[in-house]
């Protein structure tokens, strides 16, 4: 069964959650950057390669 506090810990994982990924999304774009590579991202349904 579902508890009602269970919320505070969901936006709480959330939050940190999506700040690793920031963070990691950084990081590689900094690495493609002194590689001359491009970087790869998901948009509208479909892979794209992007220059950093």
């Amino acid at each position: 069964m579902r508890q009602k506090n269970d919320m505070p810990e969901t936006k709480a994982f959330v939050r940190v959650v999506s700040r690793a990924l920031r963070r990691a999304f950084k990081m590689a774009r900094k690495a493609a950057q002194a590689h001359h590579t491009p970087i790869y991202l998901w948009r509208n349904g479909k892979v794209v390669a992007e220059k950093p």
